[in-house]
């Protein structure tokens, strides 16, 4: 598959008069394949927003090589193309929603008031298009900045904090909206501490901290290596020594037998074994790894990695 976006040892380099040059993004090496949701994920001051910037030209590196959509960074002509939604967006607040995409259409070089009107369908702001935006809660002006961001019926989107603040309903609208985007075949690339949300909905994600990619890959195999939790009961104690699992936590308490093992061990056998011995299933409970897990652990071995 195509990549929608690969750098390969992208640097940006800041002077800091008490530390003297510094890599807020350091030799960073990133692969977005088209048509997929990517997680770009990390700590504050991981260098995020700056890789961002540098991907849409805003900035430039200072080192290293990146394309977007197959053209190099600084390229204009691929912003016909793309489209980004910052996190704290700013529109004129005495314009209507209508006239608001009216005005960045007119941008774009269209007057085509029946497109600006779909796309207030689309998410859900028909009713609204009359409103000023300053009568808009931050649910609506997320959506009507996703809105704004279709005009141009962009290949790639980066979204940046897309969820962030937002009250369960509309953080499920916008959810769904982001879903539709890569059933269209568009390449949705965001930026996000929502990280329940990211797992969610993302197909790959990278991990970065101190401006270097520590973490990257499809979600499934990064998640991979759960743990089950199995209770069952009618067993005599003696039961728990015959349990030989590698890394199995086995404990007995008011005649129940508890075995938490991992997800790759044979779980089969185990529960043959409790039947034999005429024991009785009581549960037993899948324990996936989480992405927050995952990430917390990754950023602090790194961390502690940096710190020796």
């Amino acid at each position: 598959m195509a990549a929608a976006i690969e750098t390969k040892k992208l640097t940006k380099t800041y002077k800091s008069r008490s530390l003297g040059a510094v890599n807020v993004v350091d030799e960073l090496d990133l692969h977005v394949e088209e048509g997929e949701i990517f997680g770009f994920l990390g700590p504050n001051g991981a260098g995020k927003t700056t890789t961002i910037k540098m991907l849409l030209s805003i900035i430039y590196p200072t080192s290293g090589e990146g394309w977007v959509l197959g053209r190099e960074i600084g390229d204009m002509e691929v912003h016909k193309v793309i489209s980004y939604l910052p996190e704290r967006p700013y529109y004129y607040e005495y314009m209507t929603g209508l006239e608001l995409l009216m005005f960045y259409s007119s941008l774009f070089g269209m007057k085509d008031v029946e497109r600006c009107k779909k796309l207030l369908e689309r998410v859900n702001l028909a009713g609204d298009a009359t409103k000023t935006i300053s009568q808009y809660s931050k649910g609506m002006q997320q959506r009507i900045g996703l809105a704004q961001s279709l005009l141009n019926d962009p290949k790639l989107l980066f979204l940046d904090e897309p969820t962030g603040g937002l009250d369960p309903i509309a953080h499920t609208e916008i959810r769904d909206l982001i879903l539709q985007f890569r059933d269209e075949g568009r390449t949705v690339f965001i930026s996000s501490h929502e990280l329940s949300e990211v797992e969610r909905i993302c197909d790959r994600v990278a991990i970065i901290n101190r401006g270097k990619v520590v973490r990257q890959g499809k979600l499934s195999e990064l998640l991979h290596g759960g743990r089950f939790e199995v209770i069952a009961e009618n067993l005599d104690r003696s039961f728990e020594d015959t349990v030989k699992i590698p890394d199995a936590i086995v404990s007995y308490a008011n005649g129940r037998l508890i075995v938490d093992m991992p997800e790759g061990e044979d779980l089969n056998a185990l529960i043959d074994s409790i039947r034999s011995a005429k024991g009785t299933i009581v549960s037993v409970i899948p324990r996936r790894k989480r992405l927050e897990d995952l990430f917390v652990q990754t950023v602090r071995d790194t961390n502690q990695g940096a710190a020796r």
